[in-house]
């Protein structure tokens, strides 16, 4: 049987709905979101770092290396691809893998590599794939086949699950058009480093439930086709809209949106798993979640939270009240010596600035807002100038504020962010001037003076439209100078402050960013003043709602 569609392998990644609406023929010419423009400057910033790697590889194939052109007609690069696989190419890049009609599938893979009883899929992306760490299995980047796996002392994985199903569609794709190396199905991925390729076994089980990577891809692509069909036909849909974390960023936002706030949508107050689990129970809009008793017990309890608080969020968002006490008296650490600390990071390609505010009483120290930075584009060593600088100017405020008898504490906004760098750059410039160890660090990141301001909101406070720093601080008053201030576009303007791509460095832009990283850390401050101020006292209290 011949399915009605053809989908590539961004489906079973992608949300349900998302698949219905671009499926069906209806919605065509639907109103949608304007392409993001950071999301347009991350794909294309892979679609370079994709072309580094595939000239690297071409130049150590030599004449081994075929390469599909791009710029030809998909039907083109069809033939292409099927005549260079059926001559046996070693190499084949940027191939488009001939179309499966039965099994509802199209689309192509970076690379496929020749071994004796066919081909392999190999990806090539803009993250990392590998931590260091040992047992990851890999080969050299000037042997990009599964046949001089080792287990690598260096790596190991990093769970990449999107990779893999990637892969896992590409294998199906070549399974379907006889081109599949026979025996079980690898899968390599090329990662940022771009040094080595790591090799996944998608015929084992490492996927909750013992599954493999195949069979968790046969499953969701099963699923997504379905749904597709169904949009494709005009039969009964079967996929509705509900709020998801990915809906911030979804084109077709506005339909739903518009869709579930006409229809009241209890994913308005809860999400994913929750708004599902809720809908079983008969519980659909808010109207009906804020009417339930907090004290329910239920049979399988929510994920995101307990019930109690969902319910208390359903009746704040009925009175169109952003943030409602959980606790009666709200208390926030406080310190005769304060940081605010907030770090910037491109990517994954490291932490370009580390902003300080200090204030409070005298210890001989200029108070204010203080940027530990460097301008060199990363990755880049003079990174850890600016770290071991940062470093060592937080330990003498704190040990000026204890040498004077003050209490001290450091703050940030969601300390995963933070921990993750601190930690990585103590490990990546260990031994440069002062890198502090990652014992140190680990010491800093456990005291008690390390407060993340977002870790007392969350368990103090109920928030019916997120606990984002963007969102809570101006319901304590405080306003972000840039309008257009937010960690997605602060990755274009940091593009811009260092000149990457060899363009020109614009010193506006860089202002941009400092201003911006200031705001953040005098939002943490705003938001610990107000928690501490009789502005609590109006605040509404959960128990009351």
């Amino acid at each position: 049987m011949t399915s009605s569609v053809q989908l590539d392998a961004g489906v079973v990644t992608r949300c349900r709905r998302r698949v219905h609406l671009e499926n069906d023929p209806t919605m065509v010419d639907a109103p949608k979101a304007p392409p993001d423009p950071t999301g347009e400057q991350r794909r294309a910033d892979a679609m370079a770092h994709r072309r580094a790697v595939a000239d690297r590889m071409a130049k150590m194939a030599g004449s081994a290396w075929t390469e599909i052109p791009l710029d030809a007609k998909p039907a083109d690069r069809e033939r292409a691809t099927v005549a260079a696989l059926s001559a046996g190419a070693p190499f084949v890049w940027a191939p488009q893998l001939p179309r499966d009609p039965a099994g509802g599938r199209r689309g192509g893979i970076d690379l496929l590599v020749r071994v004796s009883t066919g081909y392999v899929p190999v990806l090539v992306v803009r993250h990392k794939v590998t931590d260091p760490g040992s047992g990851a299995r890999t080969s050299p980047l000037s042997e990009p086949t599964p046949i001089g796996i080792r287990s690598d002392p260096l790596r190991k994985v990093r769970p990449q699950p999107r990779d893999q199903l990637r892969l896992a569609h590409a294998q199906r794709m070549l399974q379907a058009g006889g081109f599949a190396a026979s025996g079980r199905s690898y899968g390599g991925v090329v990662g940022m480093d771009a040094d080595v390729v790591l090799w996944h076994d998608l015929d084992a089980p490492t996927w909750p439930g013992a599954r493999t990577a195949l069979s968790e891809y046969d499953m969701r692509f099963a699923d997504r086709l379905a749904v597709a069909n169904a949009a494709s036909t005009g039969a009964e849909p079967l996929a509705r809209p509900s709020r998801i974390v990915e809906c911030r960023s979804c084109p077709w936002w506005p339909i739903c949106e518009t869709a579930l706030t006409e229809s009241r949508d209890v994913s308005l107050v809860v999400r994913g798993e929750d708004a599902f689990a809720l809908r079983k129970l008969g519980v659909s809009t808010v109207d009906e979640l804020a009417a339930m008793d907090p004290a329910t017990k239920l049979a399988t309890p929510l994920v995101g939270m307990p019930l109690s608080d969902a319910v208390v969020l359903a009746r704040a968002w009925l009175r169109d009240l952003a943030v409602v006490r959980r606790v009666r008296n709200v208390r926030v650490p406080r310190a005769d010596i304060e940081v605010d600390i907030d770090m910037e990071s491109f990517g994954d390609a490291g932490a370009y600035m580390w902003g300080c505010l200090l204030t409070g009483k005298d210890i001989g120290e200029p108070q204010g807002y203080r940027p530990f930075v460097s301008w060199e584009p990363l990755p880049d060593d003079d990174e850890a100038r600016s770290f071991g600088e940062f470093w060592t100017w937080l330990m003498r405020i704190r040990d000026r504020a204890l040498a004077h008898n003050l209490t001290f504490r450091a703050y940030c906004y969601n300390e995963l962010a933070e921990n993750r760098w601190l930690l990585s750059s103590a490990e990546r410039f260990a031994g440069k001037p002062g890198v502090p160890t990652v014992a140190q660090v680990n010491a800093f990141i456990r005291d008690p003076a390390w407060v993340d301001v977002f870790g007392v909101v969350r368990d103090q406070f109920l928030c019916a439209h997120g606990k984002g720093l963007k969102i809570i601080a101006p319901v304590a008053g405080f306003h972000w100078r840039d309008p257009e201030a937010g960690g997605e576009n602060s990755m274009r303007w940091y593009r811009d402050a260092v000149g990457m791509d060899g363009a020109p460095a614009e010193v506006s832009q860089r202002q941009r960013l400092l201003e911006y990283n200031e705001d953040d850390v005098r939002a943490t401050l705003a938001l610990r003043e107000w928690m501490s101020s009789p502005a609590m006292d109006e605040l509404p209290f959960a128990g009351d709602l």
